[in-house]
């Protein structure tokens, strides 16, 4: 285990476990991007966004970090699967997720690459297991035979309290025993005060409102399981990746710059530009999240990857056996090579 929202992948829906990922990697190889049949690269870049969100690239283009290359925003996802799912078949150019659902879309064929971390865990930005005040669930055992609510199965939160529970000794059979369930977000908090849940996983403005109401108690996060970890990459397509490689590198290097000035400047001037962005882009959002945030929790400088933040998720993938270990090598799921600050 390394020494290592955050948000962790946003979706009610359980996207992950249970998508025919097979036929989406063939028909992902088919797929054909920009930039190698003319010989002459992209420069503008098809995303999707989060609504009442600034994501990293976002930042960074208006920060000016992008230079001549453009993002062109398609719509918005509620799911960090679905946005990497989009970028192996080709219906955008890059996505983010939770770099376990990178593993388990490498696994089963799709031809993509993780090119630098963009979200993860650390003492601002994390993610907590909580239960009402007067709670005498204390200790992993005592979840046994309990619901914990989470906002979506097979990803960061699943993971982390598979995590817990086995480093606290309980065996795969009693495992078996604690249920995860997925809820709305906006739920979750609700649901643990009038007991539907036994336990909630609370991220970002959620957690935060929801402690400063009072009467919950944190049980664990994944700050305290894993210390400050990356959680989250972007990935590209190979094909996109040989195509255009100066573009990945100007898009990357731009990235990793916004994380080291979100990480170097002021809170208050990171939320103001935030907001800024947002409420001009003319989306008809909120940004009444965007006063809340607080780090990326992005761990390494310019969003570096490293082999332990993937090899952890392909050895929790192959314990649930949903791959097996020798499908997937941790050097093929990513390289450093776009990113001038990870040198």
């Amino acid at each position: 285990m390394f020494p290592s929202k955050g948000f962790a992948v946003t979706s009610t829906r359980r996207n992950f476990l249970g998508l025919s990922l097979l036929g989406l990697a063939s028909a992902a190889v088919g797929c054909s991007t920009a930039g190698g049949a003319s010989g002459a690269e992209t420069r503008t870049l098809r995303y999707q966004g989060w609504a009442g969100d600034v994501s990293l690239p976002e930042l960074a283009a208006d920060l000016g970090y992008l230079g001549d290359v453009k993002l062109e925003w398609v719509g918005n996802t509620t799911s960090g699967p679905q946005d990497i799912q989009s970028a192996a078949t080709g219906q955008v150019d890059f996505g983010g997720a939770f770099n376990g659902a990178v593993v388990k879309l490498k696994a089963a064929g799709a031809p993509i690459r993780s090119v630098i971390g963009y979200y993860g865990a650390d003492e601002f930005a994390y993610n907590g297991f909580y239960v009402p005040e007067d709670s005498p669930i204390r200790t992993a055992r005592d979840l046994i035979g309990k619901k914990v609510g989470m906002n979506t199965l097979g990803a960061h939160h699943e993971a982390m309290l598979g995590i817990y529970l086995k480093r606290n000794g309980l065996s795969p059979e009693e495992v078996k025993k604690v249920e995860p369930i997925a809820l709305p977000p906006v739920n979750i908090e609700q649901s643990v005060r009038q007991g539907q849940i036994e336990v909630g996983v609370l991220g970002g403005i959620l957690r935060d409102k929801a402690l400063e109401k009072g009467g919950l108690r944190k049980l664990f996060s994944d700050f305290d399981l894993l210390g400050a970890f990356t959680a989250g990459t972007y990935v590209f397509t190979e094909k996109f990746l040989r195509d255009n490689p100066n573009t990945v590198r100007t898009f990357v290097s731009g990235v990793a710059r916004a994380i080291e000035w979100s990480r170097t400047t002021p809170r208050e001037q990171v939320v103001e530009r935030k907001v800024a962005i947002l409420t001009g882009r003319g989306r008809n959002e909120d940004p009444a999240a965007l006063r809340y945030w607080k780090s990326t929790g992005v761990a390494q400088k310019g969003g570096r990857i490293t082999d332990e933040e993937l090899n952890v998720w392909i050895d929790w993938l192959a314990e649930r056996g949903e791959i097996a270990k020798a499908q997937v090598k941790v050097t093929d799921l990513y390289t450093n090579d776009f990113n001038e600050l990870a040198r």
